[in-house]
């Protein structure tokens, strides 16, 4: 059986941004299948109770530092975003959507990380986000269709409510034989995992 690591996200959150980089470096060296499953992060603070970091000023100011450490540690490009936070409730419908639809799901996340965290677009603006998707080769009118179907928020709202349940309370999260790892900082145990597995 191969050995897989489920990586729980949402675009909002920088450091699950950071990890996107590292844990498909880490499930590639493993040999191990990576297991995407979009979730609302607003919702999974709204059920339990946790909230953004940002929202504490004086951690808020320390992220900053913090984050720029971790990019520089896993060599990836990070820019703040001025505009966040930003809602992400599209963004993730538009992940499920694509994930459903198979293709080019994976050139959809790349899109929405670079967006949200390399070139600091606003994507909670409907506007800025079809010329996002425009520029490309998404078409915007089927990205609004696809969001608004019943069965997209649907699937969103069951991965949310199901990381939930198994004990999510942030992002990122990672999954590996059962065990809830959380944040970029603990990849180096989902890589251990990985290893023992």
């Amino acid at each position: 059986m191969q050995k897989t690591v489920e990586f729980l996200f949402d675009f909002g959150s920088p450091y699950t941004y950071l990890a996107y980089h590292e844990v498909r470096r880490i499930a590639q060296a493993q040999d191990a299948l990576l297991v995407w499953t979009p979730m609302l992060l607003g919702g999974v603070f709204q059920a339990t109770g946790n909230h953004s970091p940002a929202q504490v000023p004086a951690k808020g100011a320390w992220m900053q530092g913090d984050l720029r450490r971790w990019a520089a540690r896993f060599g990836v490009v990070f820019r703040d975003n001025p505009h966040f936070p930003i809602n992400t409730l599209t963004l993730m419908r538009g992940a499920v959507g694509y994930q459903a639809l198979g293709g080019r799901f994976l050139d959809y996340v790349e899109l929405a990380f670079r967006g949200m965290w390399v070139d600091a677009e606003n994507l909670g603006d409907p506007a800025v986000l079809a010329a996002v998707l425009a520029r490309a080769g998404f078409a915007p009118e089927e990205f609004q269709a696809m969001v608004a179907d019943p069965a997209v928020k649907a699937r969103l709202k069951e991965n949310t409510d199901a990381a939930i349940a198994r004990g999510v309370f942030g992002a990122p999260s990672f999954i590996v034989d059962g065990q809830l790892y959380w944040g970029q900082d603990r990849l180096s145990f989902v890589e251990e995992a990985l290893a023992s597995a």
